[in-house]
């Protein structure tokens, strides 16, 4: 397609995002009216809210919109997965300006769509309104079927903490971007494209997950928050964490730990969950840490030590200005 969103116009621009997507069973009545219906079996709705501000969450020389597609949705689905909840549906709020290509919002539409498709929901609808700055903003929802959510105040001394997923992925492919390079290719797609293990989440939920929260901020500051809504101190064994040799490779050549991205990087939208430690845990979740009563050290500990370095990221901070560790 040629021109431009201006001269498609905003009917002309919705007729074309609307025409991409796709159904998915809990949608009951998508786009073209007021509002959509979306089938709630369980009676209660889980449901979370995403926003992406190109050149603050994206920037369109690293990805491509589709990238932005499927990153956005991957970040809201991941949210719906980490309470313990299978996700239903998306709505799109979109905001561009209208000498934007018209191509950008509809290749858009497609990487929301598809990643949709992967986790079992579909898009139900949204708006779109011209403005100077390209934001994505998504809405997405989910069915607890019949379980109690997965919170983060439910670990208790005695638990083990587990995560399932890529940790440090995503940064890795952040430092490989912002030094101009666009390999090793599975770092830079991690950045690009997060893939959360999605299943896991209401798997969890029927293995007695105590509680439970995707990796967007950093294993350390999401730690922190389940710390803190717990009122524990979590302990992380280093040595079980996993450092893949290409990313050590990577951290050599940037003068960066490679542990530094697995406790701090975010955006991998792994899920991190504990457990009664009695619990057999299936052979994708990997044991790294256990729940401490609280202590006078920070509420996350790395082999019982404090974590000097910065914690993860902070969205009202400086780009190199993380959260702490302690989530205080």
């Amino acid at each position: 397609m040629r021109g431009t969103v201006g001269e498609l116009g905003e009917f002309g621009l919705i007729r074309e995002l609307t025409s991409r997507i796709t159904t998915a069973p809990a949608v009951r009545l998508g786009p073209g009216d007021d509002a959509a219906v979306v089938a709630a079996p369980d009676r209660r709705v889980v449901a979370t809210t995403d926003i992406l501000l190109e050149g603050r969450h994206f920037r369109r020389d690293w990805s491509t919109a589709y990238d932005v597609g499927r990153k956005g949705a991957a970040q809201n689905l991941a949210d719906i997965a980490a309470m313990g909840a299978v996700p239903t549906a998306v709505l799109l709020g979109l905001v561009v300006p209208a000498d934007l290509a018209a191509t950008w919002p509809i290749e858009l539409m497609d990487g929301i769509r598809d990643e949709c498709g992967v986790a079992g929901a579909g898009v139900a609808g949204g708006d779109v309104v011209r403005g100077d700055l390209i934001t994505v903003s998504i809405t997405a929802l989910g069915d607890l079927r019949n379980r109690e959510p997965v919170t983060r105040s439910g670990a208790r001394p005695g638990d083990v903490v587990a995560v399932t997923g890529w940790l440090g992925w995503s940064a890795a492919g952040n430092a490989v971007l912002s030094r101009g390079f666009r390999s090793p290719r599975a770092f830079v797609e991690a950045h690009r494209r997060p893939e959360p293990p999605y299943p896991a989440g209401p798997l969890a939920a029927e293995l007695g997950a105590t509680a439970m929260t995707d990796v967007s901020d950093g294993l350390l500051a999401d730690l922190g928050h389940i710390a803190q809504a717990s009122k524990v101190r979590i302990n992380i064994r280093s040595g079980d964490l996993d450092v893949p040799a290409q990313m050590s490779d990577i951290g050599s050549a940037v003068g960066v730990d490679p542990l530094q991205w697995v406790l701090t990087g975010g955006e991998d939208h792994a899920l991190v969950a504990t457990f009664p430690s009695e619990t057999k845990l299936p052979a994708r979740w990997r044991r790294i840490g256990e729940v401490r009563h609280p202590s006078a050290l920070p509420r996350v500990t790395v082999d019982d030590a404090p974590w000097d370095a910065a914690g993860g990221w902070d969205h009202f901070g400086d780009a190199e200005s993380p959260v702490t560790v302690d989530g205080a």
